[in-house]
Formats: C-alpha cells, sequence, structure tokens
C-alpha cells in the first residue's frame, strides 16, 4: 500500500529536477530532496535508531525541516514534531511523555540544549549549525536502501497545542497521513503547477498539510516570511507567483488592511485555504471583496482527524455562508444528541466521524483514547448541526458553552455578530463568573484600527439590534492581541483568567 515516502519517492524518480522546496536563496528539487532524506535516513540508523523509536524534530519551517521528517521515516522512525518556540517547560513533559530517542535541533535553541542535557533516556541528537543542512549532500558514495514503512505503522505523534493547556499525543499512522493528504489534493485539485506559500509551522497538523498536498502532488513548497510583518507575506505571494495561500481566521484578519492599501492583484493565487478555527462570515465577505478572483476554500478539521475533516466547495460560499461543508473523501459523519441518537436536520448535537483518516489514539493516554473514540467513531466536542443539504455549520465546542442564568450561548452566537462591525479586527467571547447569573457574557475586542468614541456602547447596541437579551455581552474588554494555540485557536481559558476590568 502507498505512503507519503512512495509518492515522493516517485515524483523524486520521474520529475527530479523539479523544484521541491524553496526556502528564501535556497532551492532544493526533487531528487535532492529525496537524496537528502536518504542520507538522514543512514545517519540516523548509524546512531543507533531502532524501528518506532521516537525523533523529535524541534526546528522552524526550512529545508531541514521537511528532509529530517522524510529522513526520519525512511530509517523506520515516528516523527515528534515539536513547536520551535515553545520553551523548556514544555519541551521537557514532551520530550519524557513520547520517550524520544532522537532530536533535532538548532544549535542556538538553548532550551532544547538544557531539556536534552536533563533526559539521559535521549540517545542521540543532531544539532544543525547556522547555515549548515542536516547532513552533507556532497558526500558521493553510496546509499542504503531506504525503509520504506509500512501503511499501517505509526508515523507521527502531534502534541495538540489545545486550548485547556492540556496538550496530548495523537498518533497518526502512515495511512492516516496519505488518506487524508489525497482527499486535499483531490478536491483543491493540486499538481505540479502548484506553488504554495507556507506561512503555517510544519509542527502544526495543518501546516504539515500544506507540505505533504503539495510534496505527493509533484508541487512547489515556499518558505514564507511570519506574520509579524503582513505586508511582507503579499509580497513574497507575488514574488513566488504563489498559486496558493493557507492560513486560520487570525492570518486573514492580518492580511486585509495590507491588502485594502495595494494596487494590484496578487494575479497568480488560483486558491486560499482557511481552517484552524472559525471564520466569520464577515471575514469571509471581507476577505472576498480583498481578494475575488482565487477560489476560497473554507474548512474544518482536528488534529485527531489528521487535519480535515471538511471543505466548502468555493461555489456554495454564497448560499451556505457561514458552513464549513461536507465531509473530505473517505469520511462519515453524524451530529450526535447527548443521549447518543443521532439528531435530526437542523438539530444541535456533537459531531462524530469516522473515517480512515480518524487517529489510532492518543499515546500512552488509553483512557483519554476511550474517551473520544467509541465504536468507531471520534468524538470531535465540536457542537453543530447539519442542514437539509447535508452541509455542517459548527456552533463552537461543548466546552466553550456560556451558561448564563437558565440559558446556554454559543460563544460563535456573539462573536458573528460583533464581527460585522468596521472597527472590529477581532473578538473573543468567554463567560466570566458572576454571583448572580452563574457566568455573564465579556468580549475581548482588537480594533481593526483607531477606536471610536463610546466604542463600548456602539458594540452592545449592534448585539442588541441582532441578539437575544440574554446573549448581549455584559462586558467589552478591547486588547492589543488574542491569545492563540500554535495552530492559531483562541485559547479561551486564558481570556476567562485575566483580571482586567473592562
Amino acid at each position: 500500500m502507498e505512503t507519503l515516502c512512495t509518492r515522493v519517492e516517485r515524483v523524486a524518480r520521474d520529475a527530479p529536477a523539479r523544484l521541491a522546496l524553496i526556502d528564501g536563496e535556497r532551492r532544493v528539487d526533487y531528487a535532492g530532496f529525496w537524496r537528502q532524506a536518504r542520507r538522514f535516513a543512514a545517519h540516523l540508523r548509524d546512531r543507533g535508531l531502532q524501528t518506532g523509536d521516537r525523533v523529535a524534530i524541534i526546528l522552524p519551517n526550512r529545508i531541514e525541516a521537511a528532509v529530517a521528517c522524510y529522513g526520519a521515516w525512511l530509517a523506520g522512525g515516528v516523527v515528534v514534531p515539536l513547536n520551535a518556540q515553545a520553551r523548556l517547560r514544555d519541551f521537557l513533559p514532551w520530550l519524557q511523555h513520547c520517550g524520544a530517542r532522537h532530536v533535532v535541533h538548532e544549535s542556538a535553541h538553548r532550551d532544547t540544549v538544557d531539556a536534552v542535557a536533563q533526559l539521559p533516556s535521549i540517545a542521540a541528537t543532531t544539532v544543525l549549525e547556522d547555515g549548515r543542512a542536516l547532513v552533507d549532500d556532497a558526500v558521493d558514495e553510496p546509499l542504503p536502501a531506504a525503509l520504506l514503512p509500512e501503511a499501517s505503522d505509526l508515523a507521527v505523534i502531534l502534541y495538540t497545542s489545545g486550548t485547556t493547556g492540556a496538550p496530548k499525543g495523537v498518533m497518526l499512522t502512515h495511512a492516516n497521513l496519505l488518506a487524508n493528504a489525497q482527499a486535499i489534493v483531490d478536491y483543491l485539485a493540486l499538481d505540479a503547477s502548484d506553488r504554495v506559500l507556507s506561512v503555517l509551522p510544519f509542527y502544526y497538523a495543518y501546516g504539515a498539510s500544506v507540505l505533504h498536498t503539495h510534496l505527493i502532488s509533484g508541487g512547489c513548497v515556499v518558505l514564507g516570511p511570519g506574520l509579524m510583518f503582513p505586508h511582507l507575506v503579499l509580497d513574497a505571494i507575488e514574488q513566488a507567483e504563489a498559486t496558493g495561500f493557507s492560513g486560520v481566521p487570525s492570518t486573514f484578519a492580518l492580511l486585509l488592511e495590507p491588502l485594502a492599501q495595494r494596487e494590484r492583484p496578487l494575479a497568480s493565487l488560483r486558491y486560499l485555504t482557511q481552517a484552524g478555527g472559525a471564520m466569520s462570515p464577515a471575514l469571509t465577505g471581507q476577505l472576498r471583496e480583498r481578494l475575488p478572483t482565487p477560489r476560497l476554500y473554507v474548512m474544518y478539521g482536528q488534529t485527531e482527524a489528521t487535519s480535515r475533516i471538511s471543505w466548502l466547495p468555493p461555489e456554495r460560499l454564497d448560499d451556505k455562508l457561514g458552513s464549513v461543508g461536507i465531509p473530505v473523501a473517505g469520511v462519515q459523519w453524524r451530529i450526535q444528541r447527548e443521549d447518543g441518537s443521532a439528531a435530526a436536520p437542523g438539530e444541535s448535537g456533537e459531531v462524530c466521524v469516522r473515517g480512515p483518516n480518524v487517529m489510532a489514539g492518543y499515546w500512552n493516554n488509553p483512557e483519554a483514547t476511550a474517551q473520544v473514540l467509541r465504536e468507531g467513531w471520534l468524538h470531535t466536542g465540536d457542537l453543530g448541526h447539519l442542514d437539509a443539504d447535508g452541509f455542517l455549520f459548527l456552533q463552537g465546542r461543548r466546552s466553550d458553552m456560556i451558561k448564563t442564568g437558565a440559558h446556554r450561548v454559543h460563544p460563535t452566537d456573539v462573536e458573528e455578530v460583533i464581527a460585522e462591525l468596521p472597527v472590529v479586527r477581532e473578538v473573543a467571547v468567554v463567560g466570566v463568573d458572576d454571583e448572580v447569573m452563574g457566568q455573564v457574557i465579556r468580549a475581548f475586542v482588537v480594533a481593526a484600527g483607531e477606536l471610536p468614541p463610546r466604542a463600548e456602547d456602539r458594540i452592545k447596541a449592534h448585539c442588541r439590534a441582532r441578539l437575544a437579551p440574554y446573549k448581549i455581552p455584559r462586558q467589552v474588554t478591547f486588547v492589543d492581541t488574542l491569545p492563540r494555540t500554535a495552530s492559531g485557536k483562541v485559547r479561551r481559558f486564558q481570556l476567562m483568567e485575566q483580571t482586567a476590568t473592562p
């Protein structure tokens, strides 16, 4: 059975000179990429790596991060990509929990160095110096045969950043990865002519899927700049003549203003994809207004489902605005009531899915696995309903539900209304404790420019005109940024802990 490795190997054999990755001034073709991956696999085996050993990769997006991933697979290893921006207090529990035997990191990353020093279980490391590759690609010696993994083998352990502060290691097989990647390739119609500008980190399921889908298609992945300077991202799309760009809602919110100031359209773009949290209909409309030509794919996924669960065909954006669409190929879903029965169309319940993308479970955590994998179904913890046509509309996380008085409020109901205001760039709504009501609603707002007079009153008045009285925020707090996970999702629990007065 095929895997990502067999698919990339085929591209390297059939089109060796085609560009695989571009990283600033550096670039590597498919033949070079595959050769480097095989050399790194040989390096790992020389250092004692055994089949099934975990290889922790702690690298920012760079060519070597992709080489390390595929090389570890060719050595029989299990890849554990970790957030390169994390600190010692994060690395220690991650590395201990997965039992990493080999760690790949940059020499200047002091927190990784300190973590490795404290964990005698780590047998070896590969340390990248500035400007150096993982292995010497110029060495002219025969390479040992690659250990192409089996589809059923464990491929990756992804630590979900989560929104509760309690990360878990999601186990994904090679079959999971290929099934989900191929489903995405199919609906995006990716081929060798595609060139994506990648700003999403590879250690995040969405960023990894962008990498793998383009590599198995024979396309090119251009590593883009960070989002600290959004205009540079737009420049990079133009300079790379990128056909695709992927982001989370906050990515596109940051790009709206520089897009409005841009005279020339980004003519090369064929498609945009959005996942990593719900994008409000207001932001969807603004993005389409700024970039009317590329096809916009609104998507929904979870790390526990490899990456992608559903997609909304771009031609249905208008009549299904607010929906996350239909299941990707091979995936089934149902909306489940609290008693376990199937909900009727239009009735809210928990989204449950099954298919070849669903994880094998949580690493060394059978209790947590049993909670979410039941009778072949992944219980996502997300609330939503299906319309009469079978399109999914999400209503937030079960754990995010706000209980105010006798009412239950989904944060997204309030967020979508507040996001309609031009003064609002981003918004997150949470419930805060109240002696009388149990909880009251507080909205945290990032302004899109200078605040007008009485901005809080305007927001509340807008809500009063569009929402039931119990959904109107009691408090509105203006903040510079919203706390987010590595995948771009708002950390609501962190907002609930904030004690700043409105």
